[in-house]
């Protein structure tokens, strides 16, 4: 019993054993990185597509995607690391302190 109570509670505790990063598993847990991340992977199929309408000879898709890309790729980055200087913020370092990684 009392070695299932111990189980329990550290179910939430911070592997120390296995990783020595500060963050390990931060893009999961902290879901306020997740529009930035899907901004990135659309900008990146958007890419794919702009280059496939380009193939293809269809101009207008092609500035639009050309348009896209960009946008999509600076706001989902701009996301991600503003959240992470939020996150550096609140224990009290700034975003560029040197870190082991």
């Amino acid at each position: 019993m009392a070695d299932q109570n111990s189980r329990e509670a550290d179910a939430g505790a911070t592997d120390d054993d296995r990783t020595t990063r500060g963050h390990a598993g931060e893009a999961i847990v902290d879901t306020r990185n997740w529009p930035g991340y899907i901004c990135i992977g659309v900008a990146l199929v958007s890419v794919g597509l702009t280059l496939t309408a380009a193939g293809y000879g269809f101009t207008g898709w092609v500035w639009i995607g050309a348009i896209a890309a960009p946008v999509l790729l600076v706001a989902g980055v701009a996301l991600v690391l503003l959240e992470r200087k939020r996150v550096k913020a609140l224990e009290g370092k700034s975003l560029t302190d040197p870190a082991g990684h």
